[in-house]
């Protein structure tokens, strides 16, 4: 034996390894489980229920309108507009009655539109009663534009259609001067004032006492009665350093 091959130690034989045990898996398939159906009522409840809900609700609307229709109308403070236009403008006038309950300021826009009303107060007393207390416009002054028309306004500037002619006519030309013009009305309303006349220099009253002419309207306010005095005997100019009559 060599001493190659004697120095090498004897090695044992190798056992032979045993195949490891595999761990069985078991795939097994979890089959769906089948929801359950949903009774008509719990697919359709809520809709049907709603729907029931509009009808009973529309019903009783209805049931409300043709129970309690509006029998009765009282209206007051009307002068210049008759019992049957208020009416109309108030949303009353129609063939059928309308119903009490649903009666209100939305249904009477046209009172709020017509010039003659400058308020109105609806009032419904239970169970089919409604009061329409008006307050009419007063014609006041006539305006005539620059075209030679006259119309009639009220004291707030408003032209008041169909109205007779009344009062002092104001007239000018410029910038519109009308609120002042009015002003100057009823601050010389005792004297009988005949016309005012308006520039963008000042007021020009004509009275039943003499002319009065100032370019400041509070000057107007101030010294207006020394139109008692001075003016039967000429034109009074009021300036805001004194006053001169002009005979």
């Amino acid at each position: 034996m060599p001493p190659f091959d004697a120095a090498r130690k004897a090695s044992a034989p190798l056992a032979s390894a045993e195949p490891l045990p595999s761990e069985a898996i078991t795939s097994e398939e979890q089959s769906p489980t089948p929801l359950p159906r949903r009774s008509f009522w719990q697919r359709f409840g809520r809709l049907i229920s709603a729907v029931l809900a509009a009808v009973l609700i529309g019903g009783a609307a209805v049931g409300l309108w043709y129970g309690l229709p509006i029998k009765a109308v009282q209206i007051t403070g009307n002068s210049h507009l008759s019992a049957a236009q208020v009416k109309q403008l108030a949303g009353l006038s129609g063939e059928k009655p309308f119903g009490w309950l649903y009666y209100g300021l939305w249904r009477a826009t046209g009172l709020r539109d017509e010039p003659w009303v400058a308020s109105a107060q609806l009032t419904r007393i239970f169970p089919d009663r409604v009061e329409i207390s008006v307050a009419e416009r007063t014609p006041v002054a006539q305006v005539r534009d620059r075209s030679g028309q006259v119309s009639v306004i009220a004291a707030d500037g408003t032209p008041l259609p169909g109205a007779v002619a009344t009062g002092p006519v104001i007239s000018g030309w410029g910038p519109d001067r009308t609120q002042d013009a009015l002003f100057a009305v009823r601050a010389f309303s005792r004297y009988n004032v005949e016309s005012v006349t308006y520039t963008p220099t000042g007021i020009t009253v004509q009275t039943g006492k003499g002319t009065i002419w100032s370019g400041d309207i509070k000057l107007l306010l101030k010294y207006g009665q020394a139109i008692e005095t001075q003016a039967p005997v000429g034109r009074i100019n009021l300036y805001p350093w004194g006053v001169s009559v002009q005979r």
